[in-house]
Order: structure tokens, then sequence, then C-alpha cells
């Protein structure tokens, strides 16, 4: 019992002695300027907010999470729901509107997101996914993918198709759904909508006394808020991580991404993602409903904007085509993937997939073909005194596997963890010696997956007759060695 005393006397002390700042002179502290965001270079802030630290308004919070996109909400309300750390003040800013669904659209919307079953846990874990699947979501059981310019392909799936792969969201629809539960957090987050950033201030570790110990967020309005631990989810041009002077290695593939909502031609149980590896790209067909699939087709940015301008008729020949037609063949390449199906099948009889044909596409929604950028980020760090980076801040990747909101959401499972075992220990959540843990362990996560996605970016993006026939052989012994490809699912889940 006394050891028990003794242990939560020290705790409070320590809680006691993070004094709201404002009771001592603070000196004027600015940011550092530069020139935009060149590829792989340090970037720089814009120039920074004139006002000392003395001549604005001051509040504070423990915690607070800059961005109110989907990984941003669900970082505030992973750590509001977080029972260790009740009590503590939390905000979440947000620069647009309360973005809730009063109703399910009818239309889908052509933005949506593959969730994986770790992030599904996340959601269900914050509360949100109630809300998520009360609207609308649509799980798929069987996934596969194919090269154009061979016979080879490799298909995931659960055994026996009993357990769901992902499920394909809007993101209209998560980010509704995040919003919703926020509304039944008062109390425990603070949100403040149409907010906008003007500038951040972040302090050294080793703070002097005339310099705030804490990191400050300037909004436009001229208020200003101070808090123990600041968290960026403001996007791949994130201010946070220029003003912090973090590196960010990052390259643009010189493509972009088309997307669509496509009706079938025909009704069909749709539980099944195709991908097909074309030379000039990946393009895949998502199940939104038995009668509308998602289109993510990438391209070249002449190709994505020649799309984009085709009549509705045109486009979806190019759709059908892109899926169906044959592309130039090498005739050693084809003989040598036969060969390798044919050993293979009489080795293992089961342990290759029957191939199966997408569904045809008869018509493509109105307003909803758009085209974005396709490049790849990734900050060389992801944490510094009093803030952490996470989402697209922190990494972004080739939308191919579907993978680039899943690590932003493991970003926000990994923080909480951390940010709540400070806590329950009595540190300090804001030291970077604690934040670095997080920093570890999403850097062991996520530059494994970049890789990949990288690798088989640049392996998939040649007709190369070698490159083709390499890749070829690599797929059909993946897609024979099943104790493989539940290791390759299992880490793509998470």
């Amino acid at each position: 019992m006394s050891a028990l005393f003794c242990t939560t006397t020290a705790r409070a002390f320590i809680r006691s002695t993070n004094l709201r700042p404002g009771t001592r002179r603070l000196a004027v502290r600015t940011l550092s300027s530069g020139v935009g965001e060149p590829q792989q270079t340090t970037e720089s802030a814009p120039p920074p907010p004139e006002e000392t630290w003395e001549d604005v308004p001051q509040d504070f919070y423990d915690i607070i999470v800059s961005g109110g996109g989907m990984v941003g909400a669900a970082m505030a309300l992973a750590l509001g729901s977080d029972p260790v750390l009740l009590g503590r003040k939390i905000l979440m800013l947000d620069g647009g509107p309360r973005r809730v669904l009063t109703q399910v659209p009818d239309s889908f919307s052509s933005r949506v997101c593959s969730l994986t079953p770790g992030t599904v846990q996340l959601l269900q874990d914050i509360g949100a996914w109630d809300h998520i699947n009360k609207m609308r979501v649509r799980p798929y059981k069987r996934m596969q993918v194919w090269d154009a310019c061979s016979d080879a392909m490799i298909t995931f799936d659960r055994d026996d198709l009993n357990e769901d792969i992902a499920h394909i969201v809007e993101n209209d629809i998560i980010l509704s759904g995040l919003m919703q539960q926020l509304d039944g957090m008062q109390g425990l987050v603070d949100v403040m909508f149409d907010t906008k950033v003007k500038g951040y201030k972040l302090p050294s570790k080793a703070a002097d006394g005339e310099e705030s110990p804490w990191a400050r967020v300037i909004l436009e309005d001229g208020r200003a808020l101070d808090t123990r631990l600041l968290i960026g989810a403001d996007g791949p041009k994130s201010l946070l991580r220029q003003t912090a002077n973090i590196r960010q290695m990052s390259w643009s593939y010189s493509q972009a991404g088309v997307v669509a909502t496509l009706k079938l031609s025909e009704p069909t149980v749709n539980n099944v993602a195709w991908q097909r590896f074309l030379p000039t790209g990946p393009i895949a067909m998502l199940p939104l409903s038995e009668t509308h699939s998602n289109l993510v087709w990438s391209t070249s940015a002449e190709d994505a904007e020649m799309l984009l301008q085709m009549q509705a008729e045109e486009f979806v020949e190019a759709v059908n085509s892109a899926f169906w037609q044959d592309y130039k063949r090498e005739a050693a390449v084809d003989s040598a993937v036969q060969t390798v199906q044919s050993i293979l099948s009489t080795i293992s009889p089961g342990g290759t997939s029957a191939r199966q044909l997408p569904p045809s596409v008869s018509d493509v929604d109105g307003d909803s073909r758009a085209m974005f950028p396709l490049g790849l980020g990734h900050a060389t760090q992801y944490v510094k005194h009093r803030m952490a980076i996470i989402g697209d801040a922190a990494h972004r990747v080739h939308p191919m596997a579907g993978q680039g909101v899943n690590l932003g959401f493991g970003d926000v499972s990994c923080l909480r963890q951390v940010v709540s075992d400070a806590e329950a220990s009595g540190e300090d959540i804001g030291s970077v010696d604690r934040l670095l843990e997080y920093e570890t362990k999403r850097q062991q996560a996520v530059i494994p997956m970049m890789a990949a996605i990288e690798g088989l970016h640049r392996l998939y993006s040649s007709d190369n007759p070698a490159l083709v026939l390499l890749r070829s052989v690599g797929l059909q012994f993946t897609n024979a060695i099943k104790p493989l490809k539940n290791e390759i699912m299992g880490f793509a889940s998470k």
C-alpha cells in the first residue's frame, strides 16, 4: 500500500510540475525560412508569425492534433478514448467545416479506401466503425492480380472464402463516421472547425528559462495555442514537417491516377477485387455493390488527361479493353510460363488458382471521373521534441497496393500506445526520447512496405522480355506456395 501511495504521489507531483506557461517572461522565437520544397532536401517553412511569446493570448492543451482528415480525426478519437489519458485536454484542429453526412448519397464517391482488418479493428476500438458500417461498406473475399504481358497471375483469399480480405469504403463515409463519433466525445476531445493554422513555433529540447518549453500553434485569427505534444496530420505538404526542418525524400512517378465509379453490365456477387498490370501502369476494379465498382487506373499524365476528356462510351470501351484485351507477348516467355505452370500443377495440384474473368462495364457515373498525381514521399524523421507527424505528412506511397491510408491508421495505433505508456509511467508525453519509440516502430513497418511497393512498380513498369519472364515465374511460384501467400496477406493486413 505504501509503495502504491508513493508511486501515485510521485506521479501527481510530476504532473503538477508541468505548469501552464505564462508565469515568466518569454523570449521572441522565430522559424527558419527558406525556399520551396525541393526533392530530397530539407523543406523550409514560410516566414514565421511576427508575434512574440507574450504578445498573443494563450490557451493550453496537453495534446493538439493539427489536421481533421481521416487520419487526424482517428488520432483525436484514439487519444480521447484512452482511459489512461482521461482528464487530459485534447484538441483537434480542422481547417474545413464539419463533414457529417445526414444521409447516404444515392451515388458513390469515386474516392475510396481499401481498409485492412487491422484498420477495421482500430476503427472498432475507437467507436467509429459502427457509424461507418451502418452507412455503406463493401467487403471483398478474393483478390486476383495478373500480368497483361503473360498468363501469370496470383490470387489472395481466406480459407474457404469465409473471411473478408478487406472492406471498400468511400472516404466521405469514413470521415463522416469519425466525425459522428467525435460528436459523442464532448468533454474528452475539443474540436475547432474552420480553423486555419498560420504557423508553428517549436521549442528546443534544452529550452532555457527565457524560452517557452511548449510547442505553439498560431492561428490565422491571431489566437495562440500551446501544447505538450503537437501531432501533425496535415497532409503531404505538411507545414509542421517544414517548420521542424525535417527532410523529406520524394519523387514523382510522372504518372496520374484516374478514379471513377463504374456501372457493371449486369448484377453480380461482386466480392472480388481485380488488378491487372499493364505496360503503362496498374488498373484496378474494386467492388462497391452488386451493380457498381470503383476504378483506380494508374497511367501516364497524358493518357490520364485523355481518359478524362473521353465521352462516356469511349471511356467505358477503354476500361473494358484494359482488363480484357491481349497485349504484345513474346513466344519464348509464354512457353516458359506455361511450362512452369504445368510443373507447379503437378507438384501442388491444389496450390494453383483458377482464373476468373472480371465483370464487364456498361457505363460510368456522370461526374465521377477525376485524376491526381502519383508520387512517393518519406520523411527522414517522424518526431522531434514536442511534435510527431502521422499519415501523409510522414509517408506517401503509390496506390497500387491500397496501403496509403492503412499506413496512416497504423501510425495512429502506434502513437496512441506510446503516448498512453508515457502517461501511465508518469513521463513527459512530448519528450523526443519517448516519441522516438513511435518513430522506430513505424519506420520498421513503413519502410519495408514502401520498398515492396516501389519494387513492384519498377518491376511491372517494363515490357522487357527478361523482366516479364522474371516477374511471371516469381508470381507463379508465389501463387503456388500457400504459406508464402498467407505471410504476404498477413503483412498487408496489419
